[in-house]
C-alpha cells in the first residue's frame, strides 16, 4: 500500500531536497569565507546528482553528489575563488527550487488527505 501513496517520486523528491540542502549549505559557506585567503568556493555537481536522484530506486539512500572546487580566477592576489554575486545568485535559485519542491510535495500530499477524507475536506 505504501507503494502506491509514495511512489518512488517522492523518494527521488526527498533526495533532491537533501541535495538542494547541501547546495544551500555550501552556497553559505562560500558566502562566509568570501575574503578568506586561499579559499576554494564550492558547489555540487547538480545536474548529475539530479538524474541520480530520480532515477534511483525508492529504498536508496541519499545521493553522494560530487563537490566541484572553483580555482581562483588568474587576476586574484588571495588565491580566493568566490565570487559573490554568482554566490548569491545561486543561493537564490537554490531557494526557489527548493521551496518549488516543497510546494508540490504539499499539494500532492493535500490531495491525498482529501481522497482518504472521502472528499469531506
Amino acid at each position: 500500500m505504501s507503494g502506491f501513496l509514495f511512489d518512488p517520486t517522492i523518494a527521488g523528491v526527498h533526495r533532491v531536497l537533501d541535495l538542494r540542502q547541501q547546495q544551500h549549505a555550501l552556497t553559505a559557506s562560500n558566502i562566509a569565507n568570501e575574503q578568506t585567503p586561499g579559499y576554494k568556493a564550492q558547489f555540487l555537481d547538480f545536474s548529475s546528482a539530479l538524474q541520480e536522484a530520480m532515477t534511483a530506486p525508492s529504498d536508496a539512500g541519499p545521493v553522494d553528489a560530487e563537490i566541484i572546487e572553483m580555482d581562483a580566477p588568474a587576476w586574484s592576489t588571495s588565491g580566493n575563488s568566490v565570487n559573490l554575486e554568482k554566490e548569491h545568485a545561486r543561493l537564490r535559485a537554490n531557494a526557489m527550487m527548493y521551496q518549488g519542491l516543497i510546494q508540490s510535495t504539499s499539494r500532492r500530499l493535500a490531495i491525498l488527505k482529501f481522497a482518504a477524507s472521502d472528499g469531506r475536506g
